[in-house]
């Protein structure tokens, strides 16, 4: 099969092109559909609030600050 990912998460944000006001979900999901009981967010490797027993983070309404790059573990 196809070489692992170096990690088993998969963040998956919207594809369109996001407006300030929006409302946004981010989804960590384990690669292959494993099973992901919590996780981390970051943001330009700053810690988020960690929300027990959730994978997804909502943003909304969405501002510019928050704008970068974001990943989960």
């Amino acid at each position: 099969g196809p070489p692992c990912p170096p990690d088993w998460l998969v963040l998956e944000a919207p594809a369109w092109a996001l407006l300030e006001g929006d409302t946004v979900t981010l989804r960590c999901r384990g690669w292959e559909d494993k099973s992901v009981t919590w996780v981390s967010f970051y943001r330009e490797d700053k810690e988020l609030r960690m929300l027990p027993d959730r994978t997804d983070l909502s943003l909304s309404p969405l501002r510019v600050s928050q704008s970068g790059r974001y990943r989960c573990r």
